[in-house]
């Protein structure tokens, strides 16, 4: 399990970057217990802002969309990218913070929030990384019916 998130503290967190991945690797932008990934980009030290933007480039359109590409593109095995980063959310959409009591698995998208032009932005980034290759194995498998199953 790698966390893409993680990789940017100092040299010893490196391992949490895609260069450094083997194919038998899950990887995450973050998970239900980190901050969203614009919420990290906010609260980040410099450092690490640094370290991400000298690793990553910098996206026009939000650091969660550089790092949701880093992680299509690892040739980790398996990519999973929170919606709330697909959604470019920040902190107050983050799902849980470990050991607090109160406040936790509140977050819920909103309808409307998940949009055609979302879509063909993941389409893209899943087939110029060949993350759509289960999908087009089904479809050529006498058109099964590809469902919530499938995850680029």
């Amino acid at each position: 399990m790698r966390v893409l998130q993680f990789g940017f503290g100092n040299r010893g967190a490196h391992i949490y970057l895609p260069h450094q991945f083997e194919r038998d690797t899950v990887v995450y932008t973050g998970t239900h217990d980190n901050d969203t990934t614009l919420g990290w980009w906010q609260h980040a030290s410099d450092q690490e802002r640094c370290h991400a933007s000298a690793y990553l480039g910098r996206e026009p359109e939000g650091m969660n969309w550089a790092f949701i590409r880093a992680a299509e593109a690892s040739l980790a095995d398996l990519c999973l990218v929170p919606l709330q980063d697909v959604l470019g959310l920040g902190s107050e959409a983050r799902m849980n913070v470990p050991s607090r009591p109160d406040g936790n698995w509140t977050w819920r998208y909103q309808p409307g929030a998940l949009t055609g032009e979302l879509a063909s932005r993941l389409a893209t980034i899943a087939e110029v990384s060949d993350r759509d290759q289960h999908l087009t194995a089904a479809r050529q498998q006498g058109g099964r019916e590809v469902g919530e199953e499938f995850a680029a």
